[in-house]
């Protein structure tokens, strides 16, 4: 085949970097000039999403292209919740079709015999969610520690790996950051970045939660629940109104975010740089995304985990020369399960039958699909099971509404259940309401609206085989 029909393929998938900290979507709050680069040069997807907002089950579904009842990994890496890595993954399937593969950075999906990656020629990757400074790495060899800042080294390992690679095979590498996860840790050379400026603020960061369902009320992931850990042992000044105190935790808790990702944009024009000067840049398909959404402030929350549009939506950028058409966009709806289907088929590979996503290199070239995605179908396991005391919950995001269940019972890490709750539904009109203030389920003026989504819920668990909550889902519709 030729360079055009197998390109090289770089993904960058990110943690926790938010659609809405990224210029090319429209950001307020920074640059991103070298992502930026990416949506100039390529497409940019506005309407993408995971299927489970937590970095474990994100991870494994974009290896597999499976939901998390599938793939196995419905909750956080633990001793005794790990990723089977032997079940089928792109990057196996690339490899046994000739490509050379990579991993660098963060895998978060547990350690040793039966977990560690399989299907690449190279991993190094940081034990469980790592450290920004003087990281630590696990090796086929063992253990390495690196001097520097991660999202440097992470980049610096990569870069390496090219330089070292076949050059007559076609190759696969994902550059896994750690970077923006909490706690954010900036560079040095980024530490007073934006300090004598105020951050815009989203206009739902005093959102009182009324009339959402009491999930909303209860979860521990408000501004005032970030601590002095991570403000860096700045205590908040005294006497301050609840309204101005909230306004000062957001601007220190902005701040640092927005100033690790500065490193990280910077790294990705490092390896666009590298591509340029290498003159791979036109054989090469370059994608940047992230496992899943993050709260800036909306709704008062950091974090992710609800299914409300700031926890699931992410960034798709992708950059095939010669395919994908220069500052295109696409406003189809596209999940996260669909990019292991996606990046095979930029390699010409069939996806395994197991997979359940949907090839998008039909909207990359600029057609219309055979088949386009009508809803978005989540699931978030984790009931009560950690800090943040967020209730589980599943629901389907359409165009024009998005309906969430939260059952009232989930499962822990390890599968127990936990804690259970009274059971509620939301259903917003996006249309009308794109920030989800107005919880229209119990509206007598919406109840033909609640019985359709009910009923196509119900159709896309069982396309998808899951059944959370089978019983009362039924119920609900009659």
């Amino acid at each position: 085949m030729t360079a055009l029909r197998r390109p090289n393929i770089i993904l960058f998938m990110t943690d926790d970097h938010a659609p809405a900290a990224i210029s090319a979507y429209g950001s307020v709050i920074n640059r991103t000039p070298a992502v930026d680069r990416l949506a100039a040069e390529g497409t940019v997807f506005e309407n993408a999403y995971c299927t489970n907002a937590i970095c474990s089950p994100a991870r494994a579904t974009l290896l597999t292209g499976t939901y998390s009842h599938v793939n196995g990994m419905t909750s956080l890496e633990s001793p005794t919740h790990r990723f089977d890595a032997a079940q089928p993954s792109f990057p196996r399937m690339l490899q046994d079709a000739g490509y050379q593969t990579a991993i660098v950075g963060k895998w978060h999906l547990g350690h040793g015999a039966g977990h560690d990656p399989q299907g690449f020629d190279y991993w190094e990757i940081l034990p469980e969610h790592g450290v920004y400074h003087d990281p630590e790495f696990l090796t086929a060899e063992g253990r390495r520690t690196y001097p520097g800042y991660v999202t440097d080294i992470i980049t610096d390992l990569a870069l390496s790996w090219l330089d070292k690679r076949d050059p007559d095979k076609p190759f696969c590498l994902l550059i896994q950051h750690k970077a923006p996860h909490r706690a954010f840790e900036p560079a040095q050379r980024h530490a007073h970045l934006y300090e004598h400026e105020d951050v815009p603020a989203p206009p739902t960061l005093h959102d009182d939660l009324a009339g959402r369902a009491p999930a909303a009320r209860e979860a521990a992931m408000s501004m005032e629940d970030l601590t002095t850990e991570d403000f860096k042992g700045v205590p908040v000044p005294p006497g301050m109104s609840p309204h101005d105190e909230r306004e000062w935790r957001y601007q220190r808790y902005i701040k640092d975010y927005l100033r690790v990702i500065a490193a990280l944009d910077e790294n990705v024009g490092r390896v666009l740089h590298y591509l340029d000067v290498s003159g791979l840049d036109g054989s090469s398909a370059v994608a940047y995304t992230s496992d899943h959404g993050f709260f800036l402030g909306e709704h008062g929350w950091f974090d992710k985990r609800f299914m409300y549009e700031e926890g699931i939506r992410i960034p798709l950028v992708v950059r095939w020369p010669g395919r994908t058409a220069p500052g295109s966009r696409r406003r189809e709806l596209v999940a996260n399960v669909d990019f292991a289907p996606t990046l095979l088929d930029l390699a010409g590979v069939a996806p395994h039958p197991r997979m359940q996503g949907e090839s998008l290199v039909p909207l990359l070239r600029g057609e219309e699909p055979e088949r386009r995605r009508d809803a978005v179908y989540y699931r978030y396991y984790m009931h009560l099971d950690d800090c943040h005391n967020v209730q589980a919950s599943y629901g389907i995001r359409t165009a024009a509404h998005k309906l969430i269940r939260y059952p009232g019972h989930g499962s822990g890490a390890d599968g127990a259940k936990v804690l259970p709750r009274p059971a509620a539904w939301e259903l917003f009109d996006l249309t009308t309401d794109p920030h989800e203030l107005h919880n229209l389920y119990d509206d007598p003026r919406c109840a033909d609206v609640v019985r359709d989504l009910t009923g196509r819920l119900a159709a896309l668990q069982r396309d998808v085989g899951d059944t959370p909550d089978g019983h009362l889902l039924e119920g609900a519709a009659a």
